[in-house]
């Protein structure tokens, strides 16, 4: 049975894994996520970039029940039809055309959108998706940029993704309008390689008190709660159902 999907995708926590199999194979994707999961970060994504990209995702939709699983890299119809029906809980993708929202709108997974430009954003607002990911977030300006979108541009949510390490991500976080960040820094590739789980498990526990704490100094600060951070997990116009109230676990951030 698949999973329902999940209301939000930004809502899942302040630090998204983003997973690129490349020479691992799809059964090896089942130890990694449970080391990300044993860390503290239960939403993952799996990028479409390898062959057995969609096997990963289903072997850890199966056998890793305690992850949230989504697929990134989604860039036609058919890869989030293959996804979603593989297990998937959340799409992500660099970019986004009418087909391709229609499509996620049709396999009820909510579906982040990539983008990088205002006109962008505005396109997709009038569109009525208000969460997207920022993408590649370093090369395309950065927090100054994200800084920059959030008065003009107050509905719009992020999860800035591309060139993101745990040196930077503090500072995308401290925006009003980046619940999340996306990164692979938590997966060196030596570590994935010589199968290291508990060098992975500690790098993902670090980024998850990373993004707890990021948050909750965010918080401090503006005298609010987390609710302004993350909306309220039903304005992607993308998604669909309300299986994703199991997704936190202690807080925000996993």
């Amino acid at each position: 049975m698949t999973a329902d999907p999940v209301p939000s995708v930004l809502a899942l926590g302040p630090v998204l894994p983003v997973v690129v199999l490349g020479e691992t194979r799809p059964a090896e994707a089942v130890p990694l996520v449970r080391a990300l999961v044993a860390g503290g970060l239960r939403a993952v994504e799996i990028t479409l970039r390898t062959e057995g990209a969609v096997e990963a995702v289903r072997r850890v939709a199966a056998e890793v029940p305690r992850a949230v699983v989504g697929a990134g890299t989604v860039l036609t119809p058919e890869q989030a039809v293959a996804a979603r029906a593989a297990g998937a809980r959340f799409l992500v993708s660099p970019g986004w055309t009418d087909r391709l929202l229609a499509a996620a709108r049709d396999t009820g997974v909510p579906l982040l959108p990539g983008v990088s430009t205002a006109s962008e954003v505005m396109a997709l607002l009038e569109r009525g998706v208000a969460e997207m990911k920022f993408f590649p977030a370093r090369a395309a300006g950065g927090p100054a940029y994200l800084r920059a979108l959030a008065s003009p541009l107050p509905g719009a949510r992020f999860c800035p993704t591309g060139g993101i390490g745990p040196d930077s991500a503090a500072d995308y976080l401290a925006l009003p309008n980046v619940p999340c960040v996306g990164g692979s820094w938590m997966l060196p590739p030596d570590a994935v390689r010589t199968r290291d789980w508990d060098r992975v498990e500690h790098l993902a526990r670090e980024a998850a008190r990373l993004g707890a704490a990021a948050v909750a100094e965010t918080v401090a600060d503006t005298g609010g709660g987390a609710e302004g951070r993350t909306g309220s997990g039903t304005g992607t116009g993308t998604g669909g159902g309300t299986g994703g109230g199991d997704v936190s676990a202690g807080g925000p951030c996993r």
